[in-house]
């Protein structure tokens, strides 16, 4: 009997079903499922990947900390042999924190296996704690989240391929950078299976991450064209659902290494041209026929942010502008602006007609223009919530819409009082608050 994680699976890829319909929850209460022989898979944000041998368990990734207890007694129902190995594809949270009641049972704790750069990661995390505490409740209104100092360090590292066994199953281990620099992909020979990380993640690649250190969009197509050589029949992905049969499974990867090699090649001509990356962000997309694969939609990460990286990676911070190298600072630049228009009030009067003619890129920047000019002027507030809140209804990515939602929620909480995690939640559900009984 094909399991309900395969049967959804199923649908989403021929669209009967949307990526968003699947019921995640439902899916959890029947456990870890068998999605191939001896793997099972635990779905969650950040799925964990069970693979039994007959020399133990392995663990690919081992999921979030809040989904961790539940995570680990739907493992242990499904096989109760020792776990040997842990393998981390990479260093994010959502994939590395689920080791402890692992580690805490009778006998040999499971040897946790990464690339070696994610020790790398680890300390920074460390060092950059408060920065990625803030980013995170900024981008997804996190109730005050403390972003952890201390991980689960791997055992055994390795810098470009390990292979290692469970007696008649094989791990390849290959390393690639993509949307980290310590990303593990592996392959299962024995039994045709692809596990990728967060290589493939059934949305646009992450390859953007506006708030995230660099990404490496070139580097990651190469991996995807390695991976598709596999010849893979079942592909067990960092989020969302499998891909099942070698020809669906060969034309997610190539697709999505074609939708990232489009960006970079386009944004590398431009640039060799001369042009700023204003007029980048601006010109390029990606090919339509693949912006619109069920699997490549901008849910998350988009395409606009992807060239900025590429930039960032080819180019360096400095965007062209030469007025932008050594800037006044943003409030001086703002009062500047508002004596000209007759004050701050004028510049946010100025937003809001742009707000009214769907401008709400103009609105956004004219409007931030006049909170930095009179930072205490309620009015301008009340519009910068406004047309920040309106942007939120707008935007169809969920890195844009969090960080949109943030500035609405920080203008709306500082003239009323609330809470700003309480206002973010409202603003990210859709509330419009100037139109009575609107949720929209």
């Amino acid at each position: 009997m094909t399991s309900p994680i395969l049967e959804y699976a199923d649908k989403v890829w021929r669209g009967t079903v949307s990526a968003d319909e699947v019921p995640l929850s439902a899916l959890r209460a029947h456990g870890a499922q068998e999605v191939a022989y001896g793997v099972a898979m635990w779905p969650a944000f950040g799925n964990v990947y069970a693979i039994r041998g007959d020399e133990g368990l392995a663990l690919f990734d081992t999921g979030n900390a809040v989904d961790a207890p539940a995570m680990f007694k739907a493992i242990r129902s499904w096989c109760d042999q020792p776990v040997k190995y842990a393998i981390f594809s990479h260093g994010h949270l959502d994939h590395v924190a689920g080791t402890e009641a692992f580690d805490e049972e009778n006998g040999p704790r499971p040897i946790v296996v990464a690339q070696e750069g994610i020790a790398k990661r680890f300390a920074r995390y460390g060092r950059t704690a408060g920065y990625n505490s803030v980013i995170d409740q900024r981008q997804f209104g996190f109730i005050r989240m403390t972003w952890p100092t201390s991980y689960r360090l791997p055992d055994l590292t390795y810098q470009n391929r390990m292979n290692l066994s469970l007696g008649d199953v094989t791990f390849q281990l290959r390393h690639a950078r993509g949307e980290t620099d310590d990303a593990t992909w592996a392959f299962l020979p024995e039994r045709g299976v692809l596990l990728t990380g967060d290589l493939f993640v059934w949305v646009a690649p992450s390859a953007g991450g506006p708030q995230k250190v660099q990404r490496y969009p070139d580097e990651w197509a190469v991996a995807l064209r390695k991976m598709a050589t596999m010849n893979a029949e079942i592909l067990l992905p960092g989020h969302g659902l499998p891909i099942v049969g070698a020809e669906r499974v060969r034309q997610a990867l190539v697709d999505t290494a074609d939708y990232l090699d489009s960006l970079v090649e386009q944004t590398l001509d431009l640039m060799n041209a001369g042009a700023r990356l204003d007029e980048i962000l601006h010109v390029v997309k990606p090919p339509a026929e693949l912006a619109d694969r069920v699997y490549l939609k901008a849910y998350y990460d988009e395409p606009e942010f992807i060239v900025r990286n590429i930039w960032r990676l080819h180019g360096g911070w400095h965007d062209g502008n030469p007025a932008h190298l050594k800037p006044a600072p943003d409030a001086v630049f703002a009062k500047a602006v508002a004596e000209m228009a007759a004050g701050a009030a004028s510049v946010a009067g100025r937003a809001v007609a742009a707000a009214a003619e769907g401008d709400l890129r103009l609105a956004c920047q004219l409007v931030e223009l006049a909170a930095q000019a009179d930072p205490d002027d309620h009015k301008v507030h009340e519009i910068r919530a406004r047309v920040y809140a309106l942007r939120v209804q707008q935007e169809t990515g969920a890195l844009a819409r969090g960080i949109f939602a943030w500035a609405a929620a920080e203008s709306r909480s500082k003239i009323t009082g609330l809470d700003i995690l309480d206002v973010y939640n409202e603003v990210a559900g859709g509330q419009m608050w100037w139109i009575p009984g609107s949720t929209r």
